[in-house]
């Protein structure tokens, strides 16, 4: 069997032959530029540069020579795009190292500062000392919300730090022929490269855009100032979602496995917003895209990016057709392991909560990281529905020992 049915069946609900494992198919299961150099420098891979393709994260591409050796079974669309070394450019990470980022970044630096450019505005900085990017600019700020008719939503969403940044194939139009093509060959050609699952990222955020463009904190009191405002931008922006996500589809669907949306909803403390509101606001505009998925390619699986405790809203979210959530942060409110399988575990796939990367990676012993990849292994993989990831990016502090100790201990769980 290979890994993409494999990937299948997991999220089917069905027996799998192994659990499946996400490393880097996806930009919330990768890995720092930072660490990720020290893991090459680690296992004595000396090929190869670092490139740098998620600039906000800084997150790294991750070699196939790596994803052979740990038995990854899955790969992110965009591993079809920028293959030339002329979609590159060198460029420096935080602590010194040489990396290649897109040669469309705009990066400026100032006074040991860098400021990532869209649109003319500096709209996020990494600030001397720190490795990520922080968005500074909100376009829609000073906007009268509760009068606005946010006419001007589709040119102005590509100038904040997240929704600006391109992925790779940006070049390529959906709304020319020779873009399409230029798409569909690429995509088809990765799915003839790989028997590893496929994973398209769509995004269609439904929260989260409206806090990049008015702020987080501006946002969140409009949803109890001005709920019909809200109300009518959710309309509006899952108008734009689900225009893009047929056109993408009617492009990718043939050649990928899951469509990954994004969202977060929830802290360490439970949800960011009451469920009530959850369900008034966002839900309907997530079960349309979700739903729209399956309509025009059943053959897919959706898949929510959703940070923090959201066990409250986890029985809406399977009502409104979403296939798995990750990345199951198990140490939030509400998300124990034993807790999530006993309520939901045979109707959604449980996609990471597979290693702690807050305390256990960075500062535990490679005895504690074992320790914690079999204790969360023997909590989730029962009855299948599971996808190991560790939850979210590994960051730039852990050591590489540890991140092999992890992969290490998974496979002896996989494969005996």
């Amino acid at each position: 069997m290979d890994s993409k049915t494999c990937v299948h069946l997991a999220l089917s609900h069905k027996p799998t032959p192994w659990v499946p494992l996400d490393f880097g198919g996806h930009r919330s299961s990768g890995i720092s530029a930072v660490a990720y150099a020290k893991l090459k420098h680690y296992l004595h891979i000396k090929t190869g540069h670092i490139y740098v393709y998620d600039l906000v994260q800084q997150l790294a591409i991750v070699d196939p020579e790596i994803l052979d050796l740990f038995k990854v079974d899955t790969i992110e669309l965009g591993r079809g795009f920028a293959l030339e070394e002329t979609a590159w450019k060198p460029w420096t990470l935080a602590d010194g190292t040489d990396c290649m980022i897109p040669q469309w970044a705009e990066i400026e630096e100032e006074n040991g500062n860098r400021y990532m450019i869209v649109g003319g505005h500096r709209v996020a900085d990494m600030e001397r000392g720190t490795h990520f990017f922080e968005q500074c600019y909100y376009p829609f700020v000073d906007r009268d919300f509760a009068n606005d008719p946010f006419d001007d939503l589709l040119e102005m969403l590509p100038m904040t730090s997240w929704t600006g940044v391109a992925a790779p194939g940006w070049e390529y139009s959906l709304d020319t022929e020779e873009g399409i093509e230029q798409i569909r060959s690429r995509a088809k050609a990765l799915r003839e490269s790989t028997d590893r699952a496929i994973i398209g990222l769509f995004g269609g955020n439904m929260f989260e855009i409206p806090c990049y463009l008015f702020s987080m904190e501006k946002y969140m009191s409009y949803m109890g100032l001005y709920p019909e405002a809200c109300l009518r931008f959710s309309e509006k922006l899952c108008e734009i979602h689900l225009t893009n996500l047929e056109k993408w589809l009617n492009v990718v669907a043939p050649y990928i496995d899951v469509v990954m949306f994004g969202d977060d909803l929830g802290g360490t403390n439970g949800l960011l917003m009451s469920a009530a509101m959850y369900r008034r606001y966002f839900w309907p505009y997530h079960s349309k895209l979700w739903k729209r998925t399956k309509e025009i390619a059943p053959h897919l699986k959706t898949q929510l990016h959703c940070c923090g405790g959201v066990f409250p809203i986890i029985e809406m979210m399977i009502e409104g057709g979403l296939d798995s959530i990750n990345p199951v942060q198990v140490g939030c409110k509400g998300m124990e392991p034993a807790a999530l399988k006993a309520a939901f575990g045979d109707r959604i796939t449980f996609w990471g909560g597979g290693c702690d990367t807050q305390k256990v990676l960075p500062y535990g012993s490679q005895e504690d990281v074992r320790h914690c990849v079999r204790k969360r292994f023997e909590k989730f993989s029962p009855n299948g529905g599971y996808v190991f990831q560790q939850i979210h990016n590994i960051m730039p502090e852990v050591p590489p020992e540890n991140i092999v100790a992890m992969f290490d201990e998974l496979n002896k769980l996989r494969f005996g």
